[in-house]
């Protein structure tokens, strides 16, 4: 699989408590494919506030410290809207591999959020490849990111 992010860098993972199931398997799905990780949390099913997990992986993201982040939730709306509070992060919901190859092409995306309770465990595994190997088109998509940061 040909990467469209730096591979030299680690991926940035974080979930709450609903997404922790996912969250294991995707570090194994990667980490067979040569990928290195930096896992946030949480670390266990117990209850959790997922702002907690969400803001050090958008951090890591936003510092160029890691490629690019995933994020999961039960809905993934509360991860999503916690880490596009960051200036440097475009975290895009996604529940197919549709909707992950366009987060990329059109809104150059670097933290992919998945609705856990909503999506297959082979779905999350496919929509973060299509997340990984999908270059941003730029163009006419450039333009409008760079319109989305609040400056």
């Amino acid at each position: 699989m040909t990467s469209s992010f730096v591979k030299n860098k680690p991926v940035a993972i974080g979930s709450d408590h609903a997404g922790f199931d996912y969250k294991e398997k995707l570090i194994a799905y990667l980490k067979d494919k040569g990928f290195s990780f930096h896992d946030y949390g949480t670390y266990s099913k117990d209850s959790v506030d997922y702002p907690d997990y969400a803001h050090p992986v958008a951090s890591a993201v936003e510092k160029g410290e890691a490629s690019f982040g995933i994020l999961l939730c039960g809905s993934a709306n509360g991860v999503a809207m916690t880490a596009n509070k960051h200036q440097g992060i475009r975290a895009a919901i996604c529940w197919n591999e549709e909707l992950s190859k366009l987060a990329r092409e059109h809104n150059n995306a670097n933290i992919i959020c998945i609705p856990a309770r909503f999506v297959e465990e082979e779905a999350a595994e496919k929509m973060v490849d299509v997340f990984i190997v999908t270059p941003f088109e730029g163009g006419r998509h450039q333009r409008r990111v760079e319109k989305v940061a609040c400056v």
